[in-house]
């Protein structure tokens, strides 16, 4: 026969006149997080069971007996809500892989078997992928962190690529002028003959 052992049960140790004023100030906060960390810490001050107070505010009894164990462990620290992000693991576009993705987008997706001559954070992350610098493919927030770190821009990196027509440069000013024209219903604003040799 198994004897189910009771659980004894725990309690906020006494407050000092700042803690429970402090508190009482928190059941004002229009910060949820803190507003329901004090009511539990405030009813365990009564001598409230974890049991009880978890029926009243809506939460198990295990949450309320963290809450209590983390006010002994921080005092009042424990109104603070802390991130919870994970900080024991590096990112997975580090070092030199940070380096190869930067010559990854200094080449043509074309040149990874790919429909677009233009990159895309989504199109980066598959190639990534695909090249073996990530074990699956990323989120575009990953890329984009990733080029924050090599200090770079996304809108200066997605221009990277550079043609090796000498005339690249001109018939691209010339497209982007002819699209510039035709939305604002002006036609073209340079004579074709510049594209001539």
């Amino acid at each position: 026969m198994v004897e189910w052992a009771m659980r004894a049960p725990i309690f906020v140790p006494a407050l000092t006149t700042a803690e429970h004023a402090a508190l009482v100030t928190a059941l004002r906060s229009s910060n949820a997080f803190a507003l329901r960390r004090a009511q539990i810490l405030l009813a365990s001050n009564q001598r409230a069971k974890p049991a009880q107070i978890a029926a009243t505010y809506g939460c198990s009894d295990q949450t309320v007996r963290n809450v209590i164990r983390e006010f002994q462990a921080r005092g009042l620290q424990v109104l603070k809500q802390g991130s919870t992000a994970r900080t024991d693991q590096l990112p997975l576009l580090d070092g030199p892989k940070l380096e190869v993705l930067r010559e990854l987008l200094h080449r043509s997706p074309r040149d990874f078997d790919k429909q677009s001559s233009l990159w895309s954070l989504a199109l980066a992350a598959t190639v990534a992928y695909e090249q073996g610098l990530t074990p699956y493919v990323v989120s575009i927030e990953t890329i984009r962190n990733a080029l924050k770190r090599l200090q770079v821009s996304w809108q200066r990196a997605k221009h990277w690529i550079i043609s090796p027509d000498p005339r690249y440069e001109t018939k691209k000013t010339i497209a982007l002028a002819d699209r510039i024209s035709a939305k604002a219903g002006l036609g073209s604003w340079l004579p074709r003959r510049v594209l001539v040799e």
